[in-house]
C-alpha cells in the first residue's frame, strides 16, 4: 500500500467536502433573510423528548407584521436591551458573566438574541467550545446578511416557550387561546419571561420566578419605549 499516495488523494477529497459544506452554509444563510428555517435541532431534540407522551410539538410560523408590538419589545426588554446597539455580541455583558462564573457555580449566561437566532437555528444546545466558535461565525454572519428586523422575526419564531412549544405564536395560542397579533403588554411579558427556561418557568400556570420576571420586564418595557431605535425595530420602521 502506497502511503505517500493515499495521505494526498485523501488530503484533497476531504478539502473538496469541506468547500462544499462551507458553500452550501453559506447559501442556507443567505437564504434564511427570505425562506423561514423548515426546522432546527432543538425542535427535533424536543420532537423525541415527547415522544411516547400524549404531548405534541406546537410551532406556528407567523410574519413579522403578524406579532404584537408588545412582544417585540419585551423579548428585547427580556432578553437583549442593547440590541439595536451591538453588532451580535454585548462585550460588557459577556466580560460581568465570565467574571461571575468564575466565581459562582451557578452559570450565567450573556448570549444576546443574535447569538440566541444563531444556536437556535443552525446549531445545538450545550456549553462546547466548538459549538462557542460555530455560534460566533454564525452570529457574525447573520447580522451583516439577515438585519435585525429578520434576526428578531426568526427569534420571534424559534424560541423555545414552553415544553414542546416553539415561537410566540404558538405560544399566545396555547396560553391565552389567541394569535400573536393581540397580546398585550402583560401577556407579553409573562411569554418574555418564560424564554431562559420554559421548562421551569411556567407560564399557564405561571411559576413564581416568571411573576417576579414578568414584574421585572415590564418595567423595562417601560424604560426602552421611549428610545427611537428600539421603537423604529418594534413598529416595523427599520
Amino acid at each position: 500500500m502506497n502511503l505517500k499516495g493515499i495521505i494526498p488523494r485523501t488530503w484533497r477529497r476531504l478539502k473538496r467536502v469541506l468547500l462544499v459544506l462551507f458553500v452550501a452554509q453559506f447559501v442556507y444563510i443567505i437564504l434564511l433573510k427570505w425562506v423561514n428555517p423548515p426546522i432546527t435541532i432543538t425542535e427535533i431534540s424536543s420532537w423525541f423528548s415527547l415522544w411516547g407522551t400524549d404531548k405534541k410539538l406546537h410551532k406556528t410560523w407567523v410574519s413579522y407584521d403578524a406579532i404584537s408590538q408588545h412582544a417585540k419589545l419585551a423579548v428585547i426588554a427580556s432578553e437583549d436591551q442593547l440590541f439595536t446597539d451591538h453588532n451580535g455580541f454585548d462585550f460588557k455583558s459577556i466580560e460581568k458573566a465570565m467574571k461571575h462564573n468564575q466565581q459562582s457555580k451557578k452559570i450565567k449566561g450573556a448570549s444576546t438574541i443574535s447569538q440566541q437566532v444563531a444556536k437556535n437555528v443552525f446549531l445545538w444546545q450545550g456549553r462546547s467550545w466548538v459549538r462557542k466558535g460555530l455560534e460566533v461565525y454564525f452570529t457574525f454572519m447573520i447580522e451583516k446578511i439577515w438585519g435585525k428586523q429578520r434576526i428578531l422575526e426568526v427569534y420571534l419564531n424559534v424560541a423555545e416557550t414552553g415544553e414542546g412549544i416553539f415561537g410566540v405564536e404558538a405560544a399566545s395560542l396555547a396560553y391565552y387561546n389567541k394569535d400573536a397579533a393581540s397580546l398585550n403588554r402583560e401577556e407579553a411579558a409573562m411569554i418574555a419571561a418564560c424564554l431562559p427556561n420554559p421548562i421551569k418557568y411556567t407560564v399557564n400556570p405561571p411559576a413564581r420566578i416568571t411573576a417576579y420576571r414578568q414584574r421585572k420586564i415590564l418595567i423595562q418595557m417601560r424604560n426602552l419605549a421611549p428610545d427611537p431605535d428600539i421603537m423604529e425595530l418594534v413598529t416595523g420602521r427599520e
